[in-house]
């Protein structure tokens, strides 16, 4: 068991709460990204023992960072957006620089390359757009319900591993985000089961969809990945702040933000 994936998964779980944030940047940050998508599609293969060792502490990670954290962060989202959003918009930039180097921009990137990441910007920039009014907590338990909650589970999961992409913003948008979370909060299984069954489907697809393009289209689907980052600047970053106080905590959240990913930075591509 790769029992380091426990910290790492408990990273991409806290940053999967957060509407906007992309747990798949996380792993990008982290440096295991490409494994993890092939953990995913090895999972149904005849080697599945050896993927699960990967994964399993990841999920271990993942798990427990969404129900201890859940309340914690909704609390903040409350009480202190700002700061906790400008956290994230460091964090999110510090991943950039890590992923020019990995895509080798300089020397591999071409005309079509700068148009396919413009394209993911302003494709991912434009969910900030959207209303998001309508999240109140569905109430009722109907089989459409049910149905309802599955497929949001598959799309949501489907964002979930596409750096960039936030799995609980596409939640927020299609207006399930509060019920997942009040289901985290009160632990009604019911909704966990059917959403979470969703979400391992979302992700068996996707990832064999990103492992396609990353082996057939490797720096055309960089490309796409960072404008997607980048275009979650966007839909992360909360406005600035307008009493002096607020902008004294949020220029140290965003700098506490940066030199978090510049340490996992180090940490992990150092290995």
């Amino acid at each position: 068991m790769d029992w380091k994936n426990i910290y790492r998964g408990f990273l991409m779980g806290a940053s999967d709460v957060i509407p906007g944030v992309s747990g798949g940047t996380i792993a990008l940050l982290l440096g295991i990204y490409d494994q993890l998508i092939a953990a995913i599609n090895g999972f149904l293969s005849k080697e599945w023992k050896k993927h699960l060792s990967f994964l399993i502490p990841l999920a271990i990670g993942v798990g427990g960072a969404i129900l201890s954290l859940s309340k914690i962060i909704n609390w903040l989202l409350a009480n202190y957006p700002g700061p906790l959003k400008f956290f994230f918009l460091g964090l999110i930039l510090g991943v950039l620089p890590y992923l020019f180097y990995q895509a080798e921009v300089k020397t591999t990137f071409r005309m079509q390359h700068y148009l396919l990441l413009i394209i993911g910007t302003v494709l991912i920039a434009s969910i900030a757009f959207l209303d998001t009014s309508s999240g109140a907590i569905i109430e009722s338990r109907s089989f459409s319900t049910y149905i309802f909650l599955f497929f949001s589970g598959i799309l949501g999961s489907a964002a979930m591993i596409l750096p960039g992409i936030s799995g609980s913003m596409i939640l927020l948008v299609i207006g399930v985000y509060s019920t997942v979370i009040d289901a985290v909060d009160h632990l009604y299984f019911d909704v966990l089961f059917v959403t979470g069954a969703g979400i391992v489907i979302g992700l068996l697809v996707m990832s064999r969809l990103i492992r396609f393009f990353l082996e057939r289209f490797h720096t055309g689907t960089f490309a796409c990945v960072i404008g997607f980052v980048i275009g979650s600047l966007f839909i992360v970053y909360p406005g600035w702040p307008t009493s002096t106080t607020y902008v004294m905590i949020s220029v140290v959240t965003f700098a506490l933000g940066l030199l978090v990913a510049y340490i996992l930075g180090k940490v992990e591509y150092k290995e």
